[in-house]
């Protein structure tokens, strides 16, 4: 870290808050404040794997609401004498980023168009009318809105206050990214954890792009049971099953897709028909009647299609009933222009090509012609699956993917990913239960490839056989050395560029990496692994993984996993889960639902700490609601320790005094077991109820110590100065982690160096000479005075003439008599000894105000 240079600044006439954030975040950043001074051992550092948040727009609220938590967890440890490793990354490749490009820049990526070196956007962008361009151009589009958002990013991050070393920044698509997520990728494939094969995957059909179980979310969509005959044979009929027997379903237009109907095993309505065939209505096609216990029984007429692929049931259906492949849904979402096998060309005509929707619509005419529709359509909502960033409901088609083993299918790494969870500390611990219900209920292994553009390409290249055809068994790798590569550019090992797509050449792998497979290593990426082993060692495995409870599932699962793949380890220590930022509805602020609120005209309104301020108060992995009435009493608090700190500066200096009175010691004794509390609370993560005991002092201290002492300190009274100033100064650390500005203004008026680089307070350096309960009864019983001038309705200095002080801890209040009488005005003060000693009763003030007022 760059040294501290000693510097004081001279206190201001009127100290006020704008500009604080200017000034501070230039000065830390010339001297090197939160550089990270890599010469430290692994047991004197703490590291953080932060989120790298989405470059893909503008950050919200929710952003510094959970950010700030961990900044102020960076800065308690930093304060504590760790040397924090406190990086900050930018999430840039994926589909967010691919959206935002193509609607700023109104474009879109056609991989088949040549790359233009001199290709320019458009002017004025028509989002319905997108110029298509090649690959390289789309991701130079990619690359520059992203470092333009990256810039806001920063400029924000600093406004709030973030003590993070700048130095040490990384994006997930930077070279440093690409060669770490592709070697793991290489590991992966080396081990047999990484595998591709062909199988029905869920897809979206706008991105056209696979999509993982991690990216799910349920839906309610609208849409209609169709009760639809299937004929019977002769012999059928003739055994008394009738001419046809009855299914419902919500997606007639798969007719020509399906391969079975299917029933309970023990239901006794299709038990007989169980081993027959039937015909499919308007095509024809005989299929089998088959039982299976996923069949339920008491939904619609209980037997049900199954067709490839209609939904994940019908996966598991034509799976473990080895039924044979009818696929009429392409990539595109439309019917595809061909009959399946098996499939008379001449009805399916009517719907090759169509979307799904308009299939649909032709299916149910065709039906209704030809008698096999009972009834009209039933209307009805229903869950539907959805990719969490796409618009219109999954279809599942059979591609060709690559996964990395993640427990879906092996019991065994199962139980050790959810070791891994049980030694993971959680906060708070009951966050634990969503990893694993999560890690219970996967129901296949991670599917890592994405048919998208901007992003990791997946470093594969395989041979062409003389036939010009891929020989996908045989996979060419490059060295670790030439990461990162990009296989649609690069050449593999042992070929030319000119035998690319050509027979006994080699060809590409298409797809890219999801982007979780790269977040996945941030720990990774951030250390330096495999690029920097000094600092790897020094900071992995990480101490602390902060993020939202929302991704569980998806971030921290996934970096668990590559982590025990690969290090046989926890990444890292502790997982701090934030919770959502409501709107006033109480409901998930989102850019989706468009209720969420920018901070910048925020921090700019009311100032960073009075955001940071509402930001800390609330706890490790609960929602809390937007409340700008919170953020205003956060500036409250900011003015008043800027005006209390001048109040209490403008005292001069004892020097070394001893701390002698009575009730300065009981000031101090209660500031110790503030500063005990708040430690406590920090180390457990809970930074909320550090603030609010530190916060619930202060205003005491403002309203009541300062009150009674300020006479004295007038006077010059070593005590009373040297105990204002000793408790300034453990306040001042205490609200730092919080307050990074004001404190760091007022530190700067007569400390040298840095707040933040200060040491956090200790319970034993502040004093425990005195007792606690002299200042509160003191307090009792200013506030007794105050209350009975306020409803005299006389002035504060008005003269009480006489004050009877009666009940439980009386006897205390002597210790600060002539304090609390220069407080009040008091020109008598009399003590009453009787229930002094019971607790039953209660401490009383009797105010006997004066004829005359004070001026």
């Amino acid at each position: 870290m760059t040294e501290q240079r000693p510097r004081l600044s001279a206190m201001p006439e009127k100290p006020a808050l704008d500009g604080l954030e200017t000034v501070w975040a230039a000065r830390w950043e010339a001297d090197g404040t939160y550089r990270f001074d890599r010469s430290r051992s692994r047991d004197e550092v703490y590291s953080i794997d932060t989120p790298p948040p989405t470059v893909s727009g503008s950050l919200h609220v929710g952003h510094v609401f959970s950010y700030t938590h961990t900044d102020t967890v960076a800065r308690f440890q930093r304060m504590r004498g760790r040397e924090v490793f406190y990086p900050m990354g930018w999430d840039d490749n994926g589909l967010p980023t691919e959206r935002r490009v193509q609607n700023h820049f109104g474009v879109r990526c056609d991989p088949s168009m040549p790359y233009d070196p001199s290709f320019e956007p458009p002017g004025k962008p028509d989002p319905k009318r997108q110029v298509p361009i090649s690959r390289r151009n789309f991701i130079e589009l990619c690359e520059r809105l992203t470092a333009e958002d990256e810039k806001a990013f920063e400029e924000l991050w600093r406004r709030l206050g973030l003590s993070v070393d700048w130095s040490m920044t990384y994006a997930t698509i930077d070279a440093g990214s690409r060669a770490a997520s592709q070697r793991a990728f290489l590991r992966n494939l080396a081990r047999g954890e990484a595998y591709v094969s062909e199988a029905p995957t869920l897809w979206d059909v706008t991105f056209r792009t696979a999509v993982a179980q991690a990216e799910l979310e349920d839906r309610e969509w609208p849409g209609a049971f169709h009760r639809i005959g299937f004929d019977l044979s002769q012999a059928q009929r003739d055994q008394g099953f009738g001419d046809r027997v009855w299914i419902e379903t919500t997606r007639p237009e798969l007719i020509p897709a399906c391969v079975a109907l299917v029933a309970h095993p023990d239901d006794e309505r299709y038990r007989p028909l169980f081993g027959t065939t039937v015909h499919t209505p308007i095509f024809g096609v005989e299929v089998p009647v088959v039982g299976h216990h996923l069949a339920e029984p008491g939904k619609g007429s209980g037997i049900a299609m199954i067709c490839t692929f209609g939904d994940i049931t019908d996966v598991t259906w034509w799976r473990e009933l080895d039924l044979p492949t009818r696929p009429v849904i392409g990539w595109d979402g439309r019917l595809l222009p061909e009959s399946p096998h098996g499939v008379a060309a001449e009805p399916y005509k009517e719907l090759a090509g169509k979307t799904v929707h308009s299939a649909r619509e032709r299916v149910v005419e065709m039906l209704r012609e030809s008698g096999h529709l009972d009834g009209e359509p039933r209307k009805i909502q229903r869950p539907v699956k959805f990719y969490e960033k796409g618009d219109r409901p999954l279809e599942i088609v059979t591609t060709r993917q690559w996964y990395v083993r993640n427990g879906g299918r092996d019991a065994g790494l199962r139980r050790d990913l959810l070791d891994r969870g049980r030694e993971l500390t959680w906060h708070p611990p009951h966050m634990r239960v969503r990893y694993d219900n999560w890690v219970e209920g996967l129901a296949g292994d991670w599917l890592i490839s994405r048919q998208r553009f901007f992003g990791v390409p997946i470093p594969v290249w395989y041979p062409l056989d003389s036939g010009g055809e891929p020989i996908y068994e045989a996979p060419i790798t490059p060295p670790e050395s030439a990461l990162p590569v990009d296989p649609s550019s690069d050449v593999p090992p042992g070929f030319t560029a000119d035998m690319r797509g050509k027979p006994l050449g080699f060809v590409a792998d298409p797809d890219v990496m999801d982007t979780w497979a790269t977040s996945s290593l941030t720990p990774q990426i951030a250390g330096g692994w495999e690029r920097d082993d000094d600092l790897f060692r020094r900071v992995f495995p990480m101490d602390l993984r902060p993020q939202a409870h929302e991704i569980i599932r998806t971030w921290l699962f996934s970096t668990v996993v590559r982590s025990h793949l690969e290090h046989g380890g926890l990444p890292w220590k502790h997982a701090a889960i934030s919770g959502w930022i409501l709107d006033p509805d109480r409901k998930k602020m989102s850019k989706s639902k468009g209720n969420v609120v920018t901070p910048m005209g925020l921090l700019e309104e009311y100032g960073s700490d009075a955001v940071r301020y509402w930001a800390a108060g609330g706890r490790p992995g609960t929602d809390t609601a937007f409340d700008t009435g919170q953020i205003k009493i956060g500036r409250r608090l900011a003015i008043k320790i800027l005006n209390a700190s001048k109040f209490v500066l403008g005292f001069e200096s004892t020097g070394s005094a001893d701390v002698s009175e009575p009730v300065d010691l009981s000031m101090l004794a209660a500031l110790r077991a503030v500063v005990a509390e708040a430690t406590e609370a920090f180390e457990a993560y809970d930074y909320a109820r550090a603030l609010e005991r530190t916060e619930r002092f202060f205003w005491e201290f403002c309203d009541d110590y300062l009150e009674l002492v300020k006479a004295r300190a007038y006077t010059g009274d070593a005590s009373a100065v040297a105990a204002l100033r000793r408790a300034l100064d453990v306040l001042l650390r205490l609200f730092a982690p919080f307050l990074p500005f004001v404190t760091e203004e007022v530190w700067s008026w007569w400390r040298p160096g840095s707040v933040h680089r200060a040491s956090w307070p200790s319970a034993d350096g502040v004093g425990s000479a005195g007792d606690p309960a002299v200042l509160e009864a003191v307090a009792e019983v200013l506030r007794m005075v105050r209350r009975a001038k306020s409803e005299a309705r006389v002035s504060m200095r008005a003269e009480v003439s006489r004050l009877v002080v009666s009940g439980h801890r009386a006897d205390l209040v002597r210790h600060a008599q002539d304090d609390l009488c220069a407080a009040g005005n008091v020109e008598e003060f009399v003590l009453d000894a009787a229930g002094a000693d019971s607790a039953d009763v209660p401490l009383t003030a009797v105010t006997t105000l004066s004829s005359r007022l004070s001026d």
